[in-house]
């Protein structure tokens, strides 16, 4: 059982592949998966979590840039708290209904989070972080001669539109995410990675533009609220070495250093399997006592149990 739990949910769990990317099409699918959340809970007194945004900012962005000539367009950082309320208003609909169905007492709270990052971070002159859905290479060459945008491939899926990424160093709401999590409700928080923002000489906070990586969020507030399992839910079964070949490898159980070497060796995608391997690595290495599970949605119950997903364990 974990006494404290952060699950860090994928965008598979917000908005299903080959369905309109339509309000009501993400509530069915974060329906589906509050459902499996609410199995999970027993084997979590103590849960927070925390969520993507790369699909739902990248739309917003789009239509942000459509009605350029109507309305002034609003920055990055803006756009990043406009879907995390978004997408925290379905989560925390979708759990409280399906926590009320269960007979549990809990409830959920959604809560704008702002996440500060160094303004001197190299990911602000390499952008990484994929956002938005997937072009064929022709598609994604016009919109980078047209808009001035970053592309990369992602995974073999197409090609992505990236934005910085930087590190994320400290959530600003953190006292209030335990407050919640102290009152027994589930905190939904850091959502896409959190709002970007820089802290000035004189303590003040302003936004940038960036898009902070949901796992590292993830890291960063299994940390601050003392978790004991990372729960780190994505598309695949697990982790594999040599993804996408005829050498694929399934990673079961590896240790932080194990895991640290495959990290160097090259086999987790940027913006793909690389930031979850990463988030696994800074919240178990040197910390015995401390799990990171990557696993599917529909196995977070195996994977919590040990008997599937990749376990990473000092």
């Amino acid at each position: 059982m974990a006494e404290t739990l952060v699950v860090a949910l994928g965008g598979n769990a917000l908005q299903r592949s080959g369905l309109p990317a339509d309000a009501q099409n993400q509530l069915r699918t974060v329906r589906e998966t509050a459902a499996r959340l609410v199995e999970i809970m027993g084997l979590a007194p103590r849960m927070a979590v925390a969520h993507g945004n790369g699909p739902q900012v990248g739309r917003l962005a789009l239509q942000n840039e459509a009605g350029a000539g109507l309305t002034p367009p609003m920055p990055f950082d803006v756009l990043g708290a406009m879907s995390q309320g978004m997408i925290g208003y379905h989560i925390q609909q979708a759990l409280g209904d399906a926590m009320g169905k269960a007979g549990l007492e809990r409830g959920a709270a959604a809560l704008v989070t702002q996440v500060v990052v160094s303004p001197d971070d190299p990911a602000f002159s390499n952008p990484t972080k994929p956002i938005g859905p997937f072009y064929d290479r022709e598609a994604a060459e016009a919109l980078r001669r047209g808009k001035g945008f970053s592309f990369r491939e992602d995974a073999g899926r197409g090609w992505r539109r990236v934005v910085a990424s930087p590190m994320p160093l400290e959530i600003v709401e953190i006292g209030q995410v335990k407050a919640l999590l102290g009152a027994g409700f589930v905190p939904v928080t850091v959502g896409g990675g959190g709002i970007p923002v820089v802290r000035e000489a004189d303590g003040t906070l302003r936004g940038v533009e960036a898009v902070i990586d949901k796992d590292l969020a993830a890291w960063r507030l299994a940390e601050a609220l003392e978790a004991d399992t990372l729960l780190i839910l994505t598309e695949v079964e697990q982790a594999y070495l040599r993804y996408g070949t005829p050498q694929q490898k399934a990673l079961r159980s590896v240790t932080p250093e194990e895991l640290e070497g495959f990290m160097r060796e090259g086999h987790f995608a940027p913006g793909s399997m690389g930031p979850k391997a990463e988030a696994a690595l800074r919240f178990t290495k040197g910390r015995p006592g401390r799990r990171a599970v990557i696993t599917r949605l529909d196995l977070a119950p195996e994977g919590l149990d040990g008997s599937r997903g990749t376990q990473v364990t000092a």
